[in-house]
């Protein structure tokens, strides 16, 4: 089913289950299969593929060559599994990217809203990206990462499964994680954090109040001379405001993996 000012190419394959909503526009080649949702002024571009349960939010475009909702990197799955992709609307997938769909029953992949995902980025089955994220080239998210909003991520960056990296943090190129990334850091080379990314809070409209509050946070988990248990219980014993709580509750929250170390001789700001 088509609305109004659609244009497909000749050359498309559209399957007569999916929706595409009003302006959308596809390219020579691109496959549609299976009943994808694809929102108003959505563009798939030359050999993209959309395939099984794909939803894509009004003006997200595709790139070339790159396939959203494959089948998962996963022994066990059924291919007859119902499960998708959902991608926030005014996001870029650019070219050959892949993001498989969820493993079980019921499960999505989610991309956010006014993302970029750059070339040969990789989203495993599973994976939560947040709005106002940046993935840049051939970062590689195994299945069931978590990553909060705003964050940056440079190229190259891998990420085992079930890790997670929390609001505003950015992200060294060519870093390796299998332990998850606190809120507002600078993660880095392998299971590292360099101090917070400071300019990434002033340009998400944190107060110098707010900032200075972080840092605080910061440094009692990391340079104050506790163990992570041992600074949690210090964070107990006084109230914090919104973001620093925020910070604290994703650590305790870190599963036996546990969170990055830290690595700078500076004051959590560099």
């Amino acid at each position: 089913m088509a609305g109004t000012d659609v244009f497909i190419h000749p050359t498309a394959v559209i399957d007569p289950a999916a929706t595409l909503a009003t302006g959308v526009r596809v390219g020579p080649y691109a496959v549609v299969e299976g009943p994808a949702e694809i929102g108003e002024g959505c563009v798939l571009e030359a050999h993209s593929t959309l395939t099984g349960r794909v939803r894509l939010g009004a003006r997200v475009r595709v790139g070339h060559g790159a396939v959203v909702g494959g089948w998962p990197q996963d022994y066990a799955f059924d291919p007859a599994t119902d499960s998708g992709v959902e991608v926030g609307a005014g996001t870029l997938i650019r070219e050959h990217c892949t993001i498989h769909r969820g493993t079980k029953p019921g499960t999505v992949t989610r991309l956010g809203e006014s993302c970029l995902l750059m070339a040969g980025a990789h989203l495993g089955h599973n994976v939560q990206v947040g709005d106002h994220v940046v993935i840049a080239n051939h970062v590689l998210l195994g299945g069931y990462v978590e990553i909060g909003e705003r964050v940056f991520i440079g190229g190259g960056s891998v990420f085992h499964q079930f890790v997670r990296v929390g609001r505003g943090a950015m992200i060294q190129g060519l870093s390796a994680f299998s332990k998850d990334v606190p809120p507002f850091a600078l993660g880095a080379e392998r299971n590292l954090v360099f101090g917070l990314n400071v300019v990434g809070l002033r340009r998400s409209g944190f107060s110098g109040e707010e900032r200075a509050e972080i840092k605080a946070a910061f440094k009692l988990l990391y340079m104050g001379g506790k163990n992570v248990s041992q600074a949690l219980a210090a964070a107990r014993e006084r109230e914090w405001g919104a973001a620093a709580g925020e910070f604290f509750a994703f650590v305790a929250a870190a599963k036996k993996r546990g969170i990055c170390a830290f690595k700078g001789g500076g004051e959590g700001e560099s």
